[in-house]
């Protein structure tokens, strides 16, 4: 795991707990600060993932041509 997928998660997690705590008090605002954060995170943990993969594609090659 990397940072952007550690920090993306912590993300969403957050957004979740504010959208909820803004439907419970009846805070729009704190809803859509809460969903935001949530769309954000998931972004950042996709870039995390895309990031895993082409490393992952990297080392694959390395040991490829390692092996020839």
């Amino acid at each position: 795991m990397n940072k952007n997928q550690i920090k993306g998660t912590v993300k969403d997690l957050t957004g979740k707990v504010q959208e909820e705590a803004g439907k419970l008090v009846g805070n729009k605002e704190q809803e859509a600060k809460g969903i935001h954060k949530q769309v954000t995170g998931k972004a950042e943990k996709r870039l995390g993932d895309a990031k895993e993969i082409v490393k992952d594609a990297k080392d694959a090659v390395k040991d490829a041509v390692k092996h020839r």
